[in-house]
């Protein structure tokens, strides 16, 4: 099983970040070892004084697929959940003047919470979802897939192009602007529309 990750897929969050509008999906990934199920408490690590959340709504694979067309990418993902791409911003911004790859910023240990998974049948329109972020009971994100760049099924034929996709993989399909830092004793709730997906602790 593989986390493929999606960057730069709002304009605001682009814009907040002072990075530049891509051409085509930034595309990232992260290991199993980054997964945190069932509200487990995330502690933030030792090498770095800034981790950041980004809340994305995260589609599963549900078959093996590569080079998919578009006209049948939605035929590859039938759950729908939540998860936080936890993000060391000192480490990345250190990593990015260097020219050198994200993984240490992005794919630490604990660094991709995940929520449990619903059936997309539960929503007619999954490019007209609202999911939030709050921090301590204050709304801190809040995205609409709407404002997505690249749409669901255009991020599942773009990385089809590059990893083949297999059952149980999960896709980060981009946060909304409104990011910012965790810090100890912080406690994170996610909603997908009216439905509480997640709720765990900083430490």
């Amino acid at each position: 099983m593989k986390i493929i990750c999606i960057g730069r897929n709002y304009s605001e969050h682009i814009k907040e970040l002072g990075n530049e509008v891509p051409e085509e999906p930034v595309v990232f990934l992260k290991p199993d070892s980054a997964i945190l199920r069932n509200n487990e408490t995330f502690y933030i690590p030792e090498f770095t004084n800034e981790v950041h959340y980004e809340l994305e709504l995260v589609i599963k694979i549900n078959q093996p697929g590569k080079y998919i067309e578009k006209q049948f990418a939605h035929k590859y993902y039938d759950e729908i959940g939540l998860g936080v791409d936890f993000t060391a911003r000192d480490i990345q911004q250190k990593l990015k003047e260097k020219g050198l790859p994200w993984e240490k910023a992005k794919g630490f240990n604990g660094s991709a919470p995940i929520s449990n998974f619903v059936p997309k049948t539960e929503y007619p329109d999954l490019q007209n979802l609202t999911f939030n972020l709050l921090v301590n009971g204050e709304t801190k994100q809040v995205g609409h897939t709407a404002q997505m760049i690249h749409t669901i099924d255009e991020i599942v034929v773009y990385v089809s192009k590059y990893f083949m996709l297999k059952i149980g993989d999960l896709i980060f399909t981009g946060t909304p602007s409104g990011v910012g830092k965790v810090n100890a004793g912080d406690t994170l709730q996610a909603y997908l529309e009216d439905k509480k997906m997640m709720q765990f602790l900083i430490k």
